[in-house]
C-alpha cells in the first residue's frame, strides 16, 4: 500500500478564541477634542453624535455656561459651552467647531467644543486616574490619559492646524461634567 499523500503530521492551529489563547488587553477609546490649545477626551461611549453647530436659540436667565437650546431631530438638547464651563477665556466659532451630544446617563446635552481630532484608544500602562488633581475644574477631570505611550493614532485637519499631539490628553467625566 502507498504511504498516502501525506507524510507528516498535520497541526491544526488552535482558534483565537480558543481557550489557551492569551487573553486581549482592555483598551478604552475616548474621542479627543480641542478647547483652547489644550486636548481634552470624552469616553466615546458617552457620544452620541457629532454635529456642526447649528442656531442656537438663547434662554434667558440661563446659566453663563449655557448657550441655549437647539432641536435635533424634534428633540429639545440644551448646549453647554465647554469654554466657559471650565472657565477657560472666551473663545471665537470656527469652521473646525463642532456641538458633541453627550449622554450623561440622564439627559443627552449639546457639548461645544474647537475642534474634534481623533477617537483614541488607550490601555491600562496610558491611563492615569486623577486623585488629586488641583484647580477650580478638578471635579470634572476623570484622569488623565497619555496617547504617545504605545503609538496611539493622529489625525489631522487638511490645514494641518488640528493634530492629536504624543502629549497629554485630559479625560474628563461625562456626568460631572453636566451635572447641573
Amino acid at each position: 500500500m502507498s504511504e498516502g499523500i501525506v507524510r507528516q503530521k498535520t497541526i491544526m492551529p488552535v482558534p483565537a478564541s480558543g481557550p489557551s489563547s492569551a487573553p486581549e488587553p482592555e483598551v478604552f477609546e475616548y474621542l479627543g477634542f480641542m478647547l483652547a490649545d489644550e486636548q481634552y477626551a470624552l469616553p466615546l461611549t458617552s457620544i452620541r453624535e457629532i454635529l456642526k453647530p447649528p442656531p442656537v436659540t438663547h434662554v434667558p436667565r440661563a446659566p453663563q455656561d449655557i448657550l441655549g437650546v437647539v432641536s435635533v431631530r424634534g428633540r429639545v438638547t440644551t448646549v453647554v459651552d465647554l469654554r466657559r464651563r471650565l472657565r477657560m477665556p472666551e473663545g471665537a466659532m470656527t469652521k473646525f467647531s463642532r456641538v458633541l451630544l453627550v449622554d450623561d446617563g440622564r439627559e443627552v446635552v449639546g457639548v461645544l467644543v474647537d475642534a474634534v481630532l481623533a477617537v483614541v484608544r488607550l490601555g491600562p500602562q496610558e491611563l492615569e486616574l486623577a486623585a488629586n488633581v488641583g484647580g477650580d475644574t478638578a471635579e470634572y477631570v476623570r484622569g488623565i490619559g497619555r496617547p504617545g505611550a504605545r503609538g496611539a493614532g493622529r489625525s489631522a485637519r487638511s490645514d494641518g492646524r488640528w493634530t492629536l499631539k504624543d502629549d497629554i490628553l485630559i479625560l474628563l467625566d461625562p456626568r460631572a461634567l453636566l451635572r447641573r
